[in-house]
């Protein structure tokens, strides 16, 4: 019987405690993925996070990179969004790269590492890439939309297309990341469509024993610009003078909130919006089983940063709870042919009330439409398919290795 091989995975994005409200799907196919390998997790640490140790079967290391107190780049946002809304931040930037390439540099020397799994171009893509060629393993990198359509310009392009073009395979989450690469000419040596999964089959599925209510619209996600949260508060405002008993359930955190407040605030939309902050995942099913409708206006950012398959539109689904999204590339994946009826440009708020006004009005056709939706995600997005593939991916990239050793 072989040995399992063992994958080091890089990745900004991680939950520090078990139960954490920061977004977990990167750990989630850790811990799928552990069934078959060894995974060691490097991530970076942060104020009050756990200790290195296992969580999940997954091995997982921090690294740090300022004080215990300053480590804040990654958490409540993202590192781009946390960059935009403190400036301070960009002090940490360079011992955040210094402190991942060499506490990557430790394990590769320390331990034997047969393939890396870098998440996001940059920063992880690029060190991974610099340091794979030097310890001669495979690696695989795997993009989530706002490291490729974001971070624009000439330089950082060229870093991409090098990491893109250098690493063995490389996954995007949908098929209109990889019309993007052939737009900016980033021809990697095996391409292939992945998406991050959801738990389709315990976790976020319907719950007939709970009853759905009337007039409650309800967001799910990190609180920056391209979730389009200020677009649907502008539209709540104009349903308000239609249906005034509406209500919306604002579930999330980041750099946006303290704004998003002020501007409900200045609505007069108190009564009406509740925001929630951030829940933990196992507290959101029952929210989305029982909200009338899941907005999620998405919207490309000033910077470029959009979606690539939003994972709470995912969760939405599973749970069977209707929808009306802004029409961002790569949701088409997900959405199939409903797309034309429950994708809205949110920059058009009167668009975007019509939309949700209609899915209100005609509740029975909303929910079959959900119910469609849900049957082609099984296909797509549940995680036992999903770690199949990332699986074969890693298997074929360690074995394909020209140079690898027995």
């Amino acid at each position: 019987m072989n040995p399992k091989k063992t994958i080091l995975v890089l990745a900004s994005t991680y939950p520090r405690w078990a139960n954490d409200h920061e977004p977990r799907f990167i750990h989630e196919l850790c811990k799928r993925l552990s069934s078959e390998f060894n995974i060691i997790a490097l991530v970076p640490d942060s104020e009050n996070a756990d200790p290195n140790g296992i969580l999940d079967s997954v091995e997982v290391i921090r690294y740090r990179y300022a004080p215990k107190n300053l480590q804040s780049l990654v958490n409540n946002g993202g590192i781009i969004n946390n960059l935009k809304a403190y400036w301070w931040k960009w002090f940490l930037v360079p011992s955040f790269i210094a402190g991942q390439y060499l506490a990557t540099k430790k394990v590769l020397s320390e331990r034997k590492i047969d393939a890396i799994h870098a998440h996001w171009l940059l920063p992880q893509g690029w060190i991974t890439c610099a340091l794979a060629k030097h310890f001669n393993i495979p690696f695989i990198v795997t993009s989530h939309g706002g490291d490729l359509f974001g971070l624009q310009g000439n330089i950082l392009t060229k870093v991409k297309r090098k990491v893109a073009e250098e690493a063995n395979a490389m996954t995007v989450v949908s098929q209109a990341m990889i019309e993007y690469l052939e737009q900016i000419e980033i021809k990697p040596k095996l391409l292939q469509v992945i998406p991050m999964g959801i738990d389709l089959q315990h976790h976020f599925i319907p719950n007939p024993n709970v009853k759905r209510k009337q007039n409650e619209l309800l967001f799910v996600g990190r609180l920056v610009p391209k979730k389009g949260v200020n677009y649907l508060l502008k539209a709540f405002n104009q349903l308000l003078k239609k249906q005034p008993q509406l209500c919306l359930k604002i579930v999330g955190f980041g750099p946006e909130e303290l704004a998003l407040k002020e501007q409900v605030k200045q609505l007069k939309l108190e009564n009406n919006v509740i925001f929630l902050g951030a829940l933990t995942q196992d507290k959101l099913p029952e929210l989305y089983q029982k909200a009338t409708l899941f907005v999620a206006p998405f919207v490309r950012a000033d910077n470029g940063d959009q979606e690539g398959l939003p994972v709470a539109l995912m969760e939405a689904i599973g749970c069977g709870c209707p929808a009306i999204v802004g029409h961002v590339a790569g949701i088409e994946d997900l959405l199939g042919d409903d797309i034309k009826n429950i994708a809205v440009n949110p920059h058009d708020t009167e668009e975007l009330a019509s939309a949700i006004l209609d899915a209100l009005e005609h509740p029975t056709i909303a929910n079959e439409r959900a119910v469609r939706i849900r049957q082609n995600a099984l296909n797509i997005i549940d995680w036992e398919s999903i770690s199949n593939k990332y699986a074969d991916i890693l298997k074929l990239s360690i074995n394909n290795f020209p140079n690898k050793t027995e």
